[in-house]
């Protein structure tokens, strides 16, 4: 049976831009993105290292991750940053016209620092006016803009292809191992479930059987254990630690530290 074709959406590449201050904030990526940084640093963590993307860097997101950033401006001037979304359709559609298959691989980063070249910014430089296109038209062009990315990139950086065609999903994994590398992403319990290769069902008897307590309750004891030993042995501010360690904000983060240690935050020498 033939897969259908959805025709491609302006969200699919985005330019991003934001003034005076830093940025920071977690998020789950669920499609792979291409992109390019025009001005400012973006500084992310997947968990497993720490990867700062400057102006003129290129980069490939993998989908399925789970990342920390901080966008960063340059002085005087916007954090700036052009990204192309290639869903997982799109690929599959293209996998069937050109004949392109992954082969096995395994790589748990969630970043690839691509090689630099002509082709790829000469590419940049004309999606620049597409910001100013409105559909119908701009969905056919989108979408032999979207082709283009995919060809370039397999071009320029071969060792692409068996990431943009692996279509499976994520498979049952060592769940002791992975929520102890991720704990500090504030992320619903059905995407760790789902990032695991489980239910929800399933991960939350195979976690209470790993770690004798419910989801919930080993995850505000794990962050909270994190977070104090960033404020007392690295002297972090607690304006500093509670997006680190996985809390939605402060006053929560506050709350549920002065509960279990009898103290604020703040108050900790």
């Amino acid at each position: 049976m033939s897969q259908p074709v959805i025709e491609p959406t302006l969200s699919q590449i985005t330019y991003s831009c934001y003034h005076s201050r830093s940025r920071e904030g977690e998020q789950f990526v669920p499609e792979h993105v291409f992109s390019y940084q025009i001005a400012g640093t973006l500084i992310v963590n997947d968990g497993l290292q720490e990867y700062i993307f400057k102006e003129g860097d290129f980069r490939l997101t993998k989908r399925n991750k789970l990342v920390k950033f901080n966008k960063q401006p340059p002085a005087n001037g916007d954090f700036k940053a052009i990204s192309i979304y290639l869903d997982q359709q799109t690929l599959r559609n293209f996998s069937m016209e050109f004949h392109y298959e992954a082969a096995p691989h395994s790589s748990e980063k969630a970043f690839i620092a691509l090689k630099t070249n002509k082709l790829m910014t000469s590419y940049i430089d004309s999606l620049m006016p597409y910001r100013e296109f409105q559909p119908p038209t701009s969905q056919q062009l989108m979408a032999l803009k979207l082709k283009e990315a995919i060809l370039i990139l397999l071009q320029t950086n071969p060792e692409t292809k068996d990431i943009l065609f692996d279509f499976s999903e994520p498979g049952k994994i060592d769940l002791e191992g992975f929520m102890i590398q991720n704990f500090h992403f504030n992320v619903q319990l059905k995407r760790f479930a789902y990032l695991t290769g489980r239910s929800l069902a399933t991960f939350k008897r195979d976690f209470e059987k790993i770690f004798h307590m419910s989801p919930s309750r080993w995850l505000m004891q794990k962050r909270l254990e994190a977070a104090h030993y960033l404020i007392k042995e690295k002297g972090k501010a607690p304006s500093e630690v509670y997006l680190e360690t996985g809390f939605e904000d402060l006053s929560h983060f506050s709350f549920a530290f002065k509960k279990a240690y009898g103290i604020a935050p703040s108050r900790v020498a």
